[in-house]
């Protein structure tokens, strides 16, 4: 399929007609406005609850209506659920939060954070929320969208993650402490997912603001992944940073893995690149042909495509709303409907399933009301049009509030045999699982604009023309409009232009640099070179004390080197798993 085909489907800009035969539980068909107020109130319902009863902290405990820190102390719920509530419609609570989260976070923290959730969650709901400003009628300063708070909040927080990238491959660490850089004795093993996963945030941060080291690094470390892949073209789900070595070797399309193989779709859309598209097509060769069963996909080992351990995760919800940006809508479908009939038989999607047995793995019956099903259904509806996904629509809005409802919110299902509650309520859950659920009945949100309509900017330098659709969801579901991407690029290569003239008339130096040098020389506190970016020696003196280490969290990348057939999450399995 030529390259230039896939963005139309990537986009989802196709406007569909509802279909009205989808049977309900009664044999009506589901209601889309019905169900769309439903998801509305789910929403406030758990929002509302959040700010009585956890605000600042991260996250809601909602057995407890009380609150805790969970990936840094960001007030993480807030900026997650900022760009909801335009979604929603609400631009008066998205006024008031913007002020709040300018008045309240603060990135100068001695916290030790994961690199990978810090960016998907705060870097990329501060970038979205960006960008929507203006059509949420926030007054935007001269140079919008080229400049703004949110984008300097949005910068600060992705500087503190670079010193992450300082490794002999140019792969991240998969934690950082905010304060003090990487802690000495901090564990090289970063699962793939928290290497591949920066292109969508950071390559939007360049083009805004001007400094290339953000798309820089976020390229290194998805050319050495590519790199690393192996001989029939897998990649394993941990590697060593420092030495590049694999260290956990199952390939799959699951946990650890998963939003590498969403990045190089993205990122290929997001940005026209052909490249990562063509990397994407050979991983997905590879993917069909090694760990492709029935149109499951199980895991297997890397080097040898033997099959290591045939379960179904949660996670690999996502991939049938992957491949439908690809145009491969025949087998997106017949995968969904195999994951769907998992969510009918429990009632949600516990975190690993048995494919053989027919049952949930023991230790992993949890459901913490992840998107991933929910997600691919909307890109599918969008795509086809066919009821059977509003179905899943019902089916989650119906077993959400039955199962994890309480007083303050919705609490993690810690055991979907017998519904079992744990006292949590991921940020997620506000970004992405209500998200897909709202925009999946309502076709006319404008998300789903398919270049209708637009708003023009002015700038000094020119008009620029955004909100026309073609949002690019990150893997936390914050929509990027790729157009201020390629305004603000032009903007800054025009200014570059003038200070060539200036420095070039005042003689100011010997020889002006090419465009390359220049734009490495940029990058404020780092150093041009050939290989992976270093620190200048500034950043790089020694510290007279260092932070006590702080626990990552267990649903972050392992900070523990994995030793076992197969470790996930924090988790080791064994053989008998």
């Amino acid at each position: 399929m030529p390259f230039r085909l896939l963005i139309p489907l990537g986009l989802v800009c196709v406007l569909l007609p509802l279909h009205h035969g989808a049977p309900g539980p009664d044999g009506t068909a589901p209601d889309p406005a019905h169900y769309r107020e439903r998801v509305k109130a789910m929403f406030y319902h758990a929002y509302d609850s959040y700010l009585e009863n956890a605000f600042p902290y991260d996250e809601l405990r909602p057995l407890t209506c009380d609150g805790h820190d969970t990936w840094g102390s960001f007030s993480l719920t807030l900026i997650d659920a900022l760009d909801t509530l335009l979604i929603l419609g609400n631009t008066s609570e998205f006024q008031r939060v913007v002020e709040v989260l300018q008045d309240n976070v603060d990135f100068d923290i001695d916290v030790n954070a994961s690199v990978f959730e810090t960016n998907i969650r705060v870097v990329g709901g501060l970038l979205s929320a960006h960008l929507l400003s203006k059509k949420a009628g926030v007054e935007v300063e001269a140079g919008w969208p080229c400049s703004g708070p949110l984008l300097r909040m949005a910068e600060e927080a992705a500087r503190k993650l670079l010193p992450a990238f300082q490794t002999p491959t140019g792969m991240p660490y998969g934690t950082v402490n905010l304060l003090h850089g990487v802690n000495p004795g901090e564990t090289p093993v970063t699962c793939t997912a928290g290497i591949g996963t920066f292109i969508v945030e950071f390559a939007t941060l360049s083009s805004l603001t001007g400094d290339p080291v953000f798309e820089d690094v976020a390229r290194v470390a998805l050319m050495r992944l590519w790199e690393s892949r192996s001989d029939i073209g897998l990649v394993g789900n941990h590697i060593d940073v420092l030495t590049g070595k694999w260290v956990a070797q199952d390939a799959g399309i699951g946990a650890g893995v998963d939003s590498y193989f969403e990045y190089l779709v993205k990122g290929a859309i997001l940005l026209q690149d052909k490249k990562l598209m063509a990397m994407f097509l050979e991983y997905n060769k590879a993917i069909r042909n090694y760990t492709h069963f029935d149109d499951w996909y199980l895991w297997v080992q890397m080097y040898k495509g033997t099959v290591s351990m045939p379960v179904f995760q949660s996670l690999e919800a996502y991939w049938p709303g992957l491949q439908s940006l690809i145009g491969d809508i025949d087998n997106a479908m017949r995968t969904f409907l195999n994951y769907y009939t998992v969510w009918k038989q429990f009632g949600g999607l516990p975190e690993f399933y048995n494919i053989p047995q027919g049952y949930t793995v023991e230790k992993r019956e949890g459901y913490p009301l992840r998107p991933e099903l929910i997600e691919s259904a909307m890109y599918l509806y969008r795509a086809t049009g066919d009821p059977t996904l509003l179905e899943l629509g019902r089916d989650a809005v119906e077993s959400i509030e039955k199962i994890s409802k309480v007083e303050c919110g919705f609490a993690t299902i810690k055991d979907l045999r017998d519904h079992k509650l744990d006292n949590r309520m991921e940020s997620f859950f506000l970004a992405e699982t209500v998200k897909y659920l709202y925009l999946l009945f309502h076709p006319n949100n404008f998300i789903h604009n398919n270049g209708s309509t637009f708003d023009s900017v002015m700038t000094p330098h020119g008009e620029c023309i955004l909100g026309a659709g073609g949002y690019i969801f990150n893997t936390e579901a914050h929509p990027i409009d790729p157009a201020a991407l390629h305004c603000c690029r032009r903007l800054k290569e025009e200014q570059w232009e003038v200070e060539d003239l200036i420095k070039e008339f005042y003689s100011l130096k010997q020889s002006r640099p090419k465009r390359a040098q220049r734009k490495t020389v940029r990058s404020g506190p780092w150093e041009p070179q050939s290989g992976p970016a270093k620190l200048s020696s500034s950043e790089n003196q020694p510290r007279e004390k260092q932070p006590a280490r702080q626990r990552t969290p267990l649903l972050s990348c392992p900070s523990q080197p994995f030793t076992s057939k197969l470790a996930l999450l924090g988790q080791v399995f064994l053989d008998s798993s």
